[in-house]
């Protein structure tokens, strides 16, 4: 037997398991990668909401980046929740000494994780600049939603054609690459995703599924790109998987409590049989 790719996610838990690092891990399973965590938080929340949050110790998370970096190796990470510039410069710090990031040989994908699906602040103040002016230039990747991109920029993204001025904005931080996500334009039929490099732009139409069971679905898409680099493949053809793999994630999305249900990954392993 041989190891397969490897790729860290650094990210809040949910005590639900719909979101944060179990959507990551699942994610990574499903795309045949093995999945390592550095855990940032401890959420309390289900289907309904968060209703509290315990932060890890920056140097706690810092520490776990190091322990597996260190000997198991990471072919490719991502971020989820950070919550403060203290985990922040901890996370970038480790990241530097492992050649995780810009300047570095391993990808690394910042999914900027600002608020929870129920519009839970999941950031201190402090960290959204520590996002902008520190985490985004070592990004390979920043993969926004337009609720983040106008907390982020102040930009109110209504329409595809303001797709370009956000990745515009969001590059303007310094990331290689920027990939705003367009879920949350309800009234478009389609689902519009834009990968930017600073001079294309690439368009990524998907459908748009009559579901409000979509928690999670961020944590998919920016998980499964990262388990595309992780193999190896360029920027372009990692986020057309994550957008396959997201979008057929969302198509068998299921109920779950009295709230918000998961999108689903279980259709990559097997026949739906729950």
């Amino acid at each position: 037997m041989t190891a397969p790719p490897t790729a860290l996610t650094i990210a809040g838990s949910d005590s639900g398991g719909s979101a944060g690092m179990h959507a990551d891990l699942r994610t990574f399973f499903a795309c045949g990668v093995h999945g390592m965590t550095a855990v940032t938080a401890v959420t309390v929340q289900n289907t309904t909401g968060v209703s509290g949050v315990v932060e890890v110790p920056a140097e706690t998370v810092a520490a776990q980046i190091d322990a597996v970096a260190s000997d198991i190796g990471v072919g490719a990470a991502k971020t989820g929740m950070l919550a403060s510039a203290a985990t922040i410069d901890a996370m970038l710090e480790a990241c530097d000494r492992h050649g995780i990031g810009r300047g570095g040989t391993t990808p690394f994908v910042v999914d900027p994780v600002a608020a929870a699906r129920s519009g839970e602040p999941l950031l201190h103040p402090d960290a959204l600049d520590a996002l902008r002016h520190r985490a985004f230039p070592r990004a390979t990747l920043v993969t926004p939603n337009l609720d983040e991109v106008r907390l982020l920029t102040g930009i109110d993204a209504r329409t595809r054609d303001d797709l370009l001025d956000a990745a515009k904005a969001i590059y303007d931080f310094g990331p290689e690459w920027v990939l705003i996500k367009s879920g949350h334009l309800p009234d478009d039929p389609e689902c519009v995703d834009l990968l930017f490099d600073g001079t294309e732009a690439l368009a990524l139409p998907g459908p748009r599924y009559a579901t409000e069971h979509t928690h999670g679905a961020g944590d998919v898409f920016a998980s499964a790109i990262t388990a595309a680099l992780a193999k190896g493949a360029s920027m372009p053809d990692a986020v057309r998987g994550g957008k396959r793999f997201v979008t057929r994630s969302v198509a068998d999305a299921y109920p779950l409590g009295s709230g918000v249900g998961p999108v689903s990954t279980f259709w990559r392993i097997s026949p739906r049989s729950y």
